[in-house]
């Protein structure tokens, strides 16, 4: 309006103005003419340039969302106050503009100077504040390898970034640091991507049906009888002939018999369970690995494990799976692919820690980065983990015994156990794993693995009933499992329970007799043995006494007192640990345990705990508690916590 009025005021003074001369007239109206002309384009340009500025102020647009676009990272658009207050005027407005300006020149300069981006990086216009987050991801490409685990773990250590700095790094990242992050301890979840959307499901099929088709495909070569026997069965049986075949509890003939749980527990195994056991099996054959992942196998189990939050069985059958699958690095590329680094950084986390230990044994067969040794399927790392700076310097290894396992067997004594909602939050109160919980603390130093392996007290009881192994067959077994997690690379104690310490032994003699297991001898420090029937069990002579109710499993009937194979381990193992100077700790139980309901028996009497090496300490519990200490201040552990370090005093630097 101002400027309106202006050139009309201009304009009637030109047409009211007073004749004058010719020749002075036109010269005066061209000045005239010019001087409104200039005023009009002046005043033109400063209100268009206004305009122009207050507009952009008020539509402001984050143009870095092209560019981030481009890079596929995760777009992130910066609100903007729309306050009047803060339209300053043109001043205010060019002087921001200038600092503007002057920061991107400086931020230009130090970059060139130290040059922190790859060629790909370098024509991005990157804000300041993601600069340290591009530079870790670039230096975690780098052929330099500290160099790229120092940026994993100072990505891991980052919790002030946004979201979108935390999808940028899950999008942009390399398949080797996605895994190091996954096994960094401190990582937060949100680098990880939400797995890929999962095929659907053919027409008129199920989830079952899939699973049987799977396990159908899979190469019926390199078997075992007992493989051939879980497959015949998962793909013969149909849920409900299942169901109805184990409706009762006694259930003779047919099937259903060997998987009687318990005399008092009716079994509650699924056809979709039986499937999942024989691929458990296939998959430790590694070019079955190759057909399970052809045949969609890796998303297949992903929807299952979806399907079954609410069965652990289930879930740990799959992580098996996924774990025995990931021995195979050419199928590494599938397995991240298909989003499961993702799912196993979120089981990690769990205080669950039989799930977490499955999860951590898929990642570390995973991570050729910072781990040499491969985990078959049984052997399980409680500690460390996941990736540590703290130097590993000796191995515990725990060995369970007759119907034992790798993290049931360890659990804190039941007596003891509070609310499961107070375990989960305070593992001080209870661990079902004091190994992992306890053991982890007071001895950081230390790796140590849990091995599980399959035993039945009856062969009515058995999960396979023609899987018949003998104590020699299951060392050998082991010890190669072993040898593939690097045991006897490092100084060691084995830790043993039942019958796991008639296995320990066992397997120390065969590993003398193969000079390629030399270290392993050698780099044995010492053995504590937890109620292990060195001449012999009661529960053995008890079970072949009622063999026709019991039916005793090979294991039990290797226990009995007249075994000859019992007698020439046992003489052979006294001569061969005095000629190595083992240190040896005995514990033995003096209270009587019951089996089932009715049958109360003293399984391994303190004549029969006794090695004639080392001490023998009597407690007073009975054969299930002598490993299972009350409290972290029990007797039981604090004198296991004291034979281990004083026997890897020197190995450890006490």
């Amino acid at each position: 309006m101002p400027l309106g009025a202006y050139c009309i005021i201009c304009c009637r003074r030109i047409g009211t103005s007073a004749p004058r001369l010719k020749h002075h007239t036109s010269w005066k109206n061209i000045r005239n003419i010019i001087r409104v002309t200039g005023s009009l384009l002046l005043g033109g340009s400063l209100f268009l340039t206004y305009e122009v500025l207050a507009l952009k102020k008020s539509l402001t647009l984050d143009t870095q969302v092209v560019e981030r676009e481009k890079m596929k990272s995760y777009i992130y658009v910066h609100t903007v106050p729309m306050d009047k207050a803060e339209n300053r005027g043109l001043v205010w407005q060019a002087r921001k503009e200038l600092h503007k300006a002057v920061r991107k020149v400086l931020t230009a300069s130090a970059r060139v100077l130290r040059s922190p981006f790859a060629d790909s990086f370098s024509t991005v216009d990157i804000e300041d504040h993601d600069c340290a987050m591009w530079l870790l991801l670039r230096k975690s490409r780098e052929e330099d390898k500290a160099a790229r685990l120092k940026a994993v773990q100072e990505m891991s250590e980052a919790h002030h970034w946004h979201n979108y700095q935390y999808r940028i790094i899950a999008q942009a990242c390399d398949p080797r640091t996605l895994i190091g992050l996954a096994r960094s301890k401190e990582s937060d979840l949100r680098f990880f991507l939400p797995p890929p959307p999962l095929p659907p499901l053919k027409e008129d099929s199920s989830t079952e049906e899939e699973l049987r088709h799977l396990l159908a495909s899979l190469p019926q070569t390199e078997l075992d009888e007992c493989l051939q026997y879980f497959t015949s069965l998962a793909l013969s049986e149909t849920s409900q002939s299942l169901a109805a075949q184990k409706g009762g509890l006694w259930c003779f003939g047919g099937n259903g018999l060997p998987y009687a749980e318990s005399f008092g527990e009716v079994p509650s195994a699924t056809v979709e369970m039986f499937c999942l056991e024989a691929i458990v099996k296939h998959s430790e054959i590694s070019s079955h690995c190759d057909h399970i992942e052809a045949g969609g196998g890796l998303q297949l189990l992903q929807r299952l494990y979806q399907l079954h939050k609410d069965s652990p069985k289930i879930q740990r059958n799959i992580m098996r799976i996924i774990g025995n699958m990931a021995l195979n690095e050419r199928l590494h590329p599938a397995i991240v692919r298909s989003g499961w680094v993702s799912i196993m950084a979120e089981a990690l986390k769990s205080y669950h820690i039989m799930e977490a230990s499955h999860a951590a044994r898929t990642l570390a067969n995973l991570d050729r980065e910072t781990v040499r040794e491969k985990y078959q399927d049984g052997v399980y790392v409680l500690h460390p983990q996941c990736r540590t700076s703290q130097p590993i310097k000796a191995d515990v290894l725990f060995i369970h015994g007759l119907m034992g396992a790798a993290f049931k067997t360890w659990r804190q004594k039941d007596s003891e156990r509070v609310l499961t909602e107070n375990a989960l939050v305070d593992e001080n109160r209870y661990t079902t794993c004091w190994p992992k919980t306890w053991l982890a603390k007071d001895c950081p130093a230390l790796r140590i693995i849990s091995v599980e392996y399959d035993t039945s007290l009856s062969d009515w009881r058995a999960r396979c009933p023609k899987e018949r192994k003998s104590i020699a067959f299951r060392s050998n077994e082991l010890l190669s499992k072993l040898r593939a997690a690097g045991v006897g690379d490092r100084p060691m104690i084995w830790i043993s329970h039942s019958m796991g310490g008639l296995l320990v032994k066992k397997m120390l003699l065969e590993a003398a007799k193969k000079p390629e297991l030399g270290a392993m001898i050698n780099n044995t420090r010492g053995i504590i043995f937890y109620s292990v029937p060195h001449h012999g069990s009661h529960l053995a002579e008890y079970s072949v006494s009622v063999r026709y109710l019991l039916f005793p499993s090979l294991e039990v009937k290797e226990l009995s007192k007249d075994s000859p194979a019992l007698k020439t381990l046992q003489d052979d193992f006294v001569e061969f640990a005095k000629d190595k100077n083992f240190q040896v700790l005995n514990f033995v139980e003096t209270q009587p345990t019951f089996i089932g309901s009715m049958i109360k028996l003293h399984i391994v009497p303190v004549e029969s705990a006794d090695l004639g090496i080392g001490d023998l300490i009597p407690v007073d519990v009975n054969h299930l508690d002598i490993c299972k200490p009350k409290t972290k201040n029990a007797f039981l552990y604090q004198r296991t916590l004291q034979f281990i370090c004083e026997t890897l005093a020197k190995d450890l630097g006490n």
